[in-house]
């Protein structure tokens, strides 16, 4: 008994220390895996979630102290009480949650060991075994030290938990344990071997055959019986391959820019994953790095689970100067333990991650394409603007009530608003656009790439499309624009196309087409000297010819046609 005693306490005191300093190298991730049991669905104490992270760091520090006095010999009885007791509850959490299937990795040992659920309960039936042990083998349990060092020994034990504790609580886990880690590729981990273990199932198909039910199992063939079929069950007995990251996307407005935006070089992330729980303070951090990183030339953008109405909100509030796109909360809260957290990614690959109180030691280059006299001023006006400019056309795209009621629900208006007259909302606001754009136009000319950056360089240019009256007035300052590498050569094309058509003249670089519903139907409007079109769309960097372009416009069925303005009238 003696030599059970020994063995036992060493196995349980290192077990609970390795176990509990992992799970407190992550006490952010470890509350929500207890937010999860928390849950409706498996125990349904919902009034402990805001508790949830004080909950978790007293367990695991703890389960820390509990395992340094156990090897030390420290107050045996209330040692052995608290472990035997630890241990019920625990056995019975990872019973219930293997049985009922409800929570399926029960967080023991962090991001660093994965558990099944069974696998969880068989380790804690074999901890129960060596802690009955030490339990009715107590008296065998003999200090190491005297009482005092032996008391010092779980005061220091529990001023280094705490020490742990705040470090990694005001900033990151010391070891990442996630696939979301300093050095991996986000690409690479959402993708499946070709030879990569596929799942397996068996099929239970049950017949009636000659007036009684019977049940073939196969592994997915329909059986070859002479009966009639009544219902299959299906089970899966082996499960295939899982990638380590997935539901991980970058959208915005229905569009999935995560291809996109993992072959970016040189992009700056920050992630926010819910807005109600955001620690508020950090976003003067997060402004002022990113500010530095757009004028040095990286992308910006912001990663939320919240609605893009409320992302917009705090981007106000605070002054951020990039868009904010969805992803999955889960994987956002995987990704970094910050709420507001910063990521660097080279086409994929995290290069550097910083909670928000270390945000200021992000260290970034100047890029070939740095632009260091950015106005953020007015780039956060013509933000803002942009969103203006498609704010009430997103809703008149709507194809159906439903639809709009949902859209017109997502972006935070109310039913009266998005019911409207969304044209004359639309006209209103255009308006008022046109009044800041052209104010600026004549002041300071055009807002080009070198004082609100690529991207903002265009909402002016939006601004003055929707505006057809004041496209003559300022076409030339578009034209000159272009010309000095403030805004593409095709935008200055486009406009110049839009501004002929609407004058019933001839366009230049076949930029423009038009749609009836009658026997007209749809062709390119009229290009002059149509022949030589193609070098012309060349020359200002279209790499589309006029034909496959209309293709684009009308699908690919189209056949382009030369019309001149002639036929137009006719």
């Amino acid at each position: 008994m003696k030599l059970l005693v020994a063995i036992s306490r060493f196995l349980v005191g290192a077990l609970f220390i390795i176990s509990g300093l992992i799970k407190l190298n992550d006490p952010v991730g470890f509350s929500f895996k207890l937010k999860d049991y928390f849950a409706p669905e498996v125990l349904n104490l919902e009034f402990l979630v805001p508790y949830a992270l004080v909950i978790a760091i007293f367990v695991v520090i703890f389960e820390v102290l509990l395992g340094v006095m156990v090897l030390i010999g420290y107050a045996k009885k209330f040692t052995v009480w608290s472990l035997l007791l630890m241990i019920v509850f625990f056995t019975f959490l990872t019973f219930y949650s293997a049985y009922f299937n409800k929570v399926t990795d029960c967080g023991c040992f962090g991001d660093a060991i994965k558990l099944t659920p069974w696998e969880s309960f068989t380790k804690d039936i074999i901890l129960l075994v060596f802690i009955l042990i030490l339990f009715f083998g107590r008296k065998y349990i003999q200090p190491i030290f005297s009482k005092n060092i032996n008391s010092i020994v779980v005061f220091a034990s529990f001023v280094v938990c705490l020490a742990i504790t705040y470090h990694v609580l005001q900033h990151l886990p010391i070891i990442d344990f996630r696939p979301y880690k300093i050095g991996n590729n986000i690409t690479e981990g959402m993708t499946v071997p070709e030879d990569a273990p596929k799942p397996i199932f068996e099929y239970d198909w049950k017949f009636t055959i000659d007036g009684a039910e019977k049940v073939i199992t196969t592994n997915g063939d329909y059986p070859k019986v002479d009966g009639e079929f009544v219902s299959v069950d299906t089970r899966e007995i082996q499960a295939g391959y899982e990638a380590p990251i997935h539901d991980f996307t970058m959208e915005r407005e229905d569009k999935d820019y995560t291809a996109e935006f993992l072959a970016e070089e040189n992009l700056i992330v920050v992630i926010a994953y819910n807005y109600s729980m955001t620690e508020k303070e950090g976003y003067a951090n997060v402004r002022k790095v990113t500010n530095e990183a757009i004028k040095k030339g990286y992308k910006v953008i912001g990663l939320s689970a919240s609605s893009q109405a409320i992302m917009e909100d705090l981007s106000e509030a605070y002054k951020l100067n990039f868009k904010f796109y969805f992803c999955d909360e889960t994987t956002l809260k995987t990704i970094v333990r910050s709420n507001p957290g910063i990521l660097e990614l080279q086409e994929g690959t995290i290069m550097q991650k910083l909670h928000w109180n270390d945000a200021l030691q992000l260290q970034l280059n100047t890029l070939e394409n740095a632009k260091p006299n950015l106005d953020f001023d007015v780039k956060r006006r013509l933000d803002s603007i942009a969103v203006l400019d498609q704010k009430y056309r997103r809703l008149m795209q709507a194809s159906s009530p439903e639809a709009l009621k949902e859209l017109g629900e997502s972006m935070g208006l109310s039913k009266e608003e998005y019911t409207g007259d969304l044209m004359q909302m639309q006209k209103a606001v255009d308006g008022s656009n046109m009044a800041f754009v052209e104010d600026y136009f004549k002041t300071k000319g055009y807002p080009g790439k070198s004082v609100v950056g690529e991207e903002s360089s265009l909402a002016a240019w939006y601004v003055l499309q929707h505006n057809p009256d004041k496209i003559e007035t300022y076409l030339p300052l578009i034209k000159k624009a272009a010309e000095a590498g403030e805004i593409s050569k095709r935008s200055a094309a486009m406009m110049e196309d839009r501004y002929l058509m609407n004058e019933g003249k001839p366009q230049i670089y076949g930029t423009q087409g038009m749609t009836f519903d009658d026997e007209r139907g749809s062709f390119i409007w009229p290009i002059e000297n149509p022949e030589t079109v193609n070098e012309r769309r060349a020359a200002v960097g279209y790499d589309e010819t006029i034909e496959t372009y209309a293709k684009t416009l009308f699908g690919e069925d189209f056949e382009y046609k030369v019309v001149s303005i002639d036929d137009v009238k006719q």
